[in-house]
This record gives structure tokens, C-alpha cells and sequence, in this order.
């Protein structure tokens, strides 16, 4: 299988929901043999007396005991699943939907916990038509009911876990984690004190080769930068990335620009070392995490819904990005092999682009809220403390654009002055303890 079929399929199979209980299913085709096998062994070496062995059900407790298990795990699965689908919809019309492929549909604690339940529900089952008239398999029974107190335990979490998962603060937190770990995957290095040299690839003048795209139209999930490098080298050729991760491609688009000894590279070969999809995905993304958490403060934002408090809490991560981000080397875009020469050109976002999202659109959207102005103001001037010097000129900027953007929206001088004043909680906290906040 090429490399972008199987990143394509890793990446779908970790937003699925339905993988894990299809693994418990397969995990019950094993475990549940050996189990009756294990029985009989017992039985038959007068380990386990059936009549008198652990429960010592008799053999009409022992039906209702895992009667009634089949039917509390099959209740949890309808449950579980209804819910979900109503807990998609209002998280994808209060939040932004790009939060559910993200965030909902790859926790791992939901998808474990409804394996869990299918396969609790299959043993129980199977276990309720293996008994027969005369003959109570204890061990069976035994282990049936212990999954079925498990499924209830969980069941009680699942509901607790589910209802904290959903609200706002959970929700941001877990995209500013993922958009950590993604930062650091991407920009491995520490700032180097030094601004973003210039673009690269226009210094190499006409290419040689167009490698277009073809197939179907999509959105850049991910590119084998290690074989594309491998492969410039093993040609002597540079090997230029058009677009960036994240970007949408059309078909016949220009994809690949190919510098030097070009004509040994296969095509074909090429375009299999660039997963596409049909929605961003934040793998080699650094961008994603920054658009779904502006994403969500404008939704918060809007008359519809108007709800600031939350953007402040979208605001919070962003900072947090920020921070991490303004402390990385962000200059990644030549990438060379092993000897030291440049064989690829690779684009990532820069530190402007990652001040303007964050930043411009809440400000537009947001500066005639006194909570968001004192809370955008705040942390600027956190960055500014905490980031190396040549990060300030972007952040200086923004907080000239605020000043200016919050002097047309408050006509009064007294909400002019309180919107001026910097507040980590946007509003509700004191402008000593915000200049007070340690730089870490």
C-alpha cells in the first residue's frame, strides 16, 4: 500500500468510533473459546464443581443474572450512541464542527468504553444460549458478571466523563494540547534569536519540472518529508513542496516544483508521498489547532449565541500557543539531507501568521466587548514579556490595531479606560495582579 493510502487510512481509522467496539468483537472471538475451554478443563479435573463452583447459581439465577446483563449492555449502547449524536450536534453548533473529528470522535475513553459494552453484551449473550437445561456454567457466568459490573461502573463514569468532556474549558484545553504537541513535532528546534529568512524557493528561479496534481481534489493532511528528502538526494535534485499542509488542492494544481537532475524522479512515485483528505486534520498541522480555537471565540462571539466568557477561555490557549510557538525556530522551510545540502522546500507558518490568526479576526469581532479587549491586551502583553525580542514587532502591532479598534467602539471615556486596562480573566481581575503574572 503507498504511504498517503495508509497515513489516510491511520488517520480515518483514529477518527472512527466504531473501530474499537469492532475490536472488542474480535477480541470476544478469542477470549470466549478459550474461556469455555477453560471450563470444561476445570470441570473435568473437579477444579470447579458446576453446581456448587463461585456463584453456585442455580440454573434459573444464573439466566437471570445474565439476562439481565445482555439487557443493561444493550441499554448502555443505545444510550451511549444517542447520545453522542445529540452530544455532536450541539458541541458542532456551539463550538464549530471542526471540533468533532478532532476532539469527540478520537477520545479514546468514549470509543474504550464503548468496546467495553459490545463486548460485555456478545459474552453475556453467547453465554445465556451456551447453558443448557440441566448444566450451569459457573465460570462463564463468573466471568459475565464481572464484565457486566464493569459495564455498569463505567457506564456511571462515561456519563460524569461526558458531561465535564463537553464544556467549554475541557474542550479548548484538549485543542491547545493537541496544538502543543504538534508545534513541537513540527518546529523541533529553539528559537535561534534571529527573524524568518527569506522565502527560498523563488531563489532558485524557473524549475525544471511541474509535478501536477492529479486524482481527486483535497486538503494536504501530511507529507513523507524523510522519502521526499531521500529521493532529491538519491536524484541530486531539489524538490519544492507547493503548497502547505492544510491547503486545499485542486486537481491539475501544481504540487511538486522539481530543481536539478529532475528526470529520474517518477511522478507518480511523488504524488504518493502526500496524503490528502476532505477535512484538516492536525497531524502536521500547526496551523489547525489555532484556527479551531479562533473558530470557537467567534461562534462564542456572535448575537446568536454571545457568550464571551467563553472566547476569553479560547483566548487563554491561544496565549499558551503562542508561547510555545514564539519559542520555537519556526525557520523549517529548506530541509536538507544528512551532508548538509538543501534537497527540499518545505513551507510552514511563520510567526506573523500565527499572531494574525490569532489575534485579528477576534479583535474584529470582539472589540466592543470590554472582557475580550482586556483580555486580548493581557496577553500581548504576557508575549511581550515572555518571548524573545524578535518576536515584539507583531505583537506591538496588535496592540496598536486594539487600541485603535477599541477607541471606535466605546464612545465613553470611562468604558475607553476600563477596556485599556489588562486582565488575564478579562474582566473580574485587577490590573496589578495581570502585570504582576510571573514571565516563565
Amino acid at each position: 500500500m503507498d504511504w498517503n493510502r495508509w497515513y489516510s487510512l491511520k488517520s480515518y481509522l483514529r477518527s472512527s468510533l466504531w473501530t474499537v467496539p469492532l475490536v472488542a468483537v474480535a477480541i470476544y472471538a478469542v477470549v470466549k473459546p478459550l474461556t469455555e475451554m477453560l471450563g470444561r478443563w476445570m470441570i473435568g479435573h473437579d477444579i470447579l464443581d458446576p453446581k456448587t463452583g463461585l456463584f453456585a447459581l442455580s440454573m434459573t439465577g444464573a439466566r437471570s443474572l445474565v439476562g439481565d446483563i445482555v439487557s443493561a449492555d444493550l441499554a448502555f449502547l443505545v444510550f451511549t450512541f444517542g447520545s453522542l449524536l445529540v452530544a455532536i450536534q450541539v458541541a458542532g453548533g456551539q463550538y464549530t464542527p471542526r471540533i468533532i473529528a478532532t476532539t469527540l470522535l478520537r477520545d479514546n475513553v468514549i470509543r474504550s468504553i464503548s468496546g467495553l459494552f459490545v463486548f460485555t453484551l456478545l459474552f453475556a449473550n453467547r453465554t445465556l444460549g451456551w447453558m443448557g437445561d440441566s448444566e450451569v456454567h459457573q465460570l462463564q457466568v463468573f466471568i459475565a458478571a464481572l464484565f457486566g459490573f464493569a459495564s455498569v461502573v463505567a457506564f456511571l463514569f462515561l456519563i460524569d466523563y461526558a458531561a465535564k468532556c463537553l464544556r467549554p474549558v475541557s474542550l479548548v484545553a484538549r485543542v491547545g494540547e493537541h496544538g502543543i504537541a504538534v508545534i513541537e513535532s513540527v518546529y523541533p528546534d529553539p528559537a535561534t534569536g534571529r527573524t524568518t529568512p527569506p522565502r527560498l524557493g523563488h531563489e532558485r528561479g524557473v524549475p525544471g519540472r511541474i509535478v501536477r496534481h492529479s486524482g481527486t481534489s483535497g486538503i494536504v493532511l501530511a507529507v513523507n518529508l524523510e522519502r521526499l528528502v531521500a529521493k532529491a538526494r538519491h536524484t541530486n535534485s531539489v524538490i519544492e513542496f507547493v503548497p502547505q499542509v492544510g491547503d486545499f488542492v485542486a486537481v491539475d494544481e501544481p504540487l511538486f516544483y522539481l530543481y536539478g537532475d529532475s528526470d529520474a524522479i517518477d511522478e507518480n512515485r511523488l504524488r504518493t508521498l502526500v496524503a490528502f483528505g476532505t477535512e484538516r486534520t492536525m497531524e502536521q498541522d500547526p496551523m489547525f489547532a489555532f484556527r479551531i480555537l479562533v473558530d470557537i471565540a467567534l461562534k462564542a462571539l456572535s448575537a446568536a449565541i454571545n457568550d464571551p466568557t467563553t472566547a476569553v477561555l479560547a483566548i487563554d490557549q491561544l496565549q499558551r500557543l503562542l508561547r510555545v510557538v514564539g519559542k520555537r525556530s519556526l525557520y523549517s522551510e529548506e530541509i536538507t539531507d544528512k551532508s548538509g545540502l538543501g534537497r527540499v522546500i518545505y513551507r510552514t507558518p511563520n510567526w506573523e501568521d500565527f499572531v494574525h490568526i490569532s489575534f485579528r479576526e477576534i479583535r474584529q469581532y470582539g472589540a466592543g466587548s470590554i472582557q475580550i479587549a482586556r483580555r486580548q491586551r493581557a496577553a500581548i502583553e504576557n508575549l511581550l514579556q515572555c518571548l524573545p525580542e524578535h518576536r515584539h514587532d507583531a505583537l506591538r502591532v496588535e496592540l496598536t490595531l486594539l487600541d485603535r479598534a477599541i477607541g471606535s467602539k466605546h464612545p465613553f471615556p470611562e468604558d475607553l479606560a476600563l477596556a485599556r486596562i489588562p486582565d488575564s480573566q478579562g474582566l473580574g481581575g485587577s490590573e496589578s495582579s495581570t502585570a504582576r503574572q510571573p514571565v516563565l
